[in-house]
């Protein structure tokens, strides 16, 4: 109860749903891994700006994607509605005509809303967002993010509301941005989950030198809004996307691709340095928001449901489950068919490779210089390289793990009598929740074509 209390105290008792509409500056950033900033644990890199926002504001620690890849997740985060039911389950896809997001939500309550970076979202007309420009990908030449429109559209923008997407490319591959050499490579400390290998170092001080580039970018924003004046009604959200290009992660139901960073900051109405513990889905911010702004969340067929009481109270809990889906159809090398479910609660992740025994493949598997290195490190011996090496494309129909034990996944229960109930009960819990969102499970990966196939007419 001590957060709740601070809490109260810290806010003069007043909620954030009577105080005037705030502004948000919803910062993205693209393929990065959950733990892999400073104020969630990571010792080696160098996140400033983003452990800076931490201190003044709330860090989730159980925030989650409803999808491990780029565009599924950032519809279902603009719409507040999961894959399969917005329609954009397969990557490169597009949602049904009917549905709507943050453009159409924020506007009638009186706010301007604005992207700059990179979109990845489809059809254009659903996400009508005014765009502030930016690339899609980034080559690592010239300026991949132009800050300075940041800047502008809140001082053009000061007397009224408005919401910013700033959507970075980074630390998406090719990690081509920001200094490697600040990192020592050697003297970096993997995690569990990953074969430490020479190739796996190599290319880890890359993705941390992106990461800490990234970070920048993030503290440029802030540094606007402190010189506009409009720092103290401006919630500031970061967001880490889903996990990063390292095996395991991206691609992946697994917490390091569907869990999230998430950070929240809105001074005097946010208790700052607090953590939560409280479950909560991408799908949450759009009600969250539209709460925060005047509106009525509950008025709409979302997914999400508002978060403010988090805010409110650090204490308070939101979800007892979270739930995931891969299509893995359709994906850059990827497999015929292989999809992936899951539900996770506070101590458990059920995962139903629901087109098992199929083989998983993706770019990684074909093209990655780490993943290969991992199998040549294996056939010298080292049972765990082979296994990492294995299980990324073998993969048990049903995989169970407990968290609160092996927080990075690494030994598999589902083949273990005492946690049948377990399964069995996680399980029923996801045939209910696809139930709800029109999955059919393995007929709906074989007709993801046809959402693909959407999209391709549309452009």
């Amino acid at each position: 109860m001590r957060c709740f209390a601070l809490a109260c105290l810290y806010s003069s008792g007043v909620r954030a749903s009577e105080v005037d509409p705030p502004n948000f500056l919803i910062f993205l950033s693209d393929d990065c891994t959950y733990h892999d900033f400073g104020c969630y644990g990571n010792g080696d890199v160098e996140t400033p700006h983003i452990d800076g926002l931490a201190r003044e504001g709330l860090l989730f620690e159980h925030s989650y994607n409803s999808s491990p890849m780029c565009a599924p997740t950032r519809m279902s985060l603009y719409t507040g509605i999961h894959p399969v039911r917005n329609g954009a389950h397969p990557n490169h896809s597009r949602v049904y005509d009917h549905v709507r997001s943050f453009p159409h939500y924020l506007e009638p309550l009186g706010y301007k809303v604005a992207l700059i970076g990179k979109t990845h979202h489809s059809p254009k007309e659903n996400f009508p967002f005014e765009f502030l420009g930016g690339r899609h990908h980034d080559n690592g030449q010239g300026e991949d993010l132009e800050l300075s429109k940041v800047d502008a559209f809140i001082q053009e923008n000061g007397k009224s509301p408005w919401c910013l997407m700033v959507n970075s490319n980074q630390p998406h591959t090719p990690w081509n941005r920001g200094d490697p050499s600040q990192y020592d490579a050697g003297e970096l400390t993997l995690p569990p989950y990953l074969v430490d290998t020479k190739r796996t170092r190599d290319e880890l001080a890359k993705y941390y030198a992106e990461i800490t580039y990234m970070d920048e970018q993030l503290g440029r924003c802030l540094e606007f809004i402190e010189k506009r004046g409009q720092s103290e009604n401006t919630v500031v959200v970061f967001l880490s996307e889903q996990g990063s290009n390292f095996p395991h992660c991206k691609w992946t139901c697994y917490d390091t691709g569907l869990r999230s960073a998430q950070i929240i900051r809105w001074p005097k109405r946010v208790l700052p340095g607090a953590r939560t513990r409280a479950m909560v889905q991408y799908v949450d911010l759009l009600p969250t928001c539209i709460e925060l702004a005047g509106g009525d969340p509950g008025a709409f067929d979302l997914d999400g449901k508002s978060f403010v009481p988090v805010l409110e109270n650090p204490d308070a809990e939101h979800r007892t489950q979270v739930y995931g889906v891969q299509t893995s159809k359709g994906i850059y090398h990827g497999p015929d068919a292989f999809g992936i479910r899951t539900v996770r609660d506070s101590r458990f992740r059920l995962i139903w490779n629901v087109n098992s025994p199929n083989e998983f493949r993706n770019s990684v598997v074909e093209n990655s210089k780490i993943y290969a290195s991992w199998r040549a490190k294996g056939e010298t011996g080292d049972a765990f390289a082979l296994n990492q090496y294995h299980r990324y494309q073998v993969r048990n129909e049903f995989e169970l793990y407990d968290l609160s034990n092996d927080p990075f996944e690494l030994r598999d229960l589902s083949a273990n009598p005492d946690y049948e109930k377990t399964l069995e009960t996680l399980h029923s819990l996801l045939l209910a929740w696809m139930r709800e969102q029109g999955d059919d499970g393995a007929a709906t990966e074989l007709d993801a074509w046809a959402r693909i196939d959407a999209a391709r007419r549309s452009r």
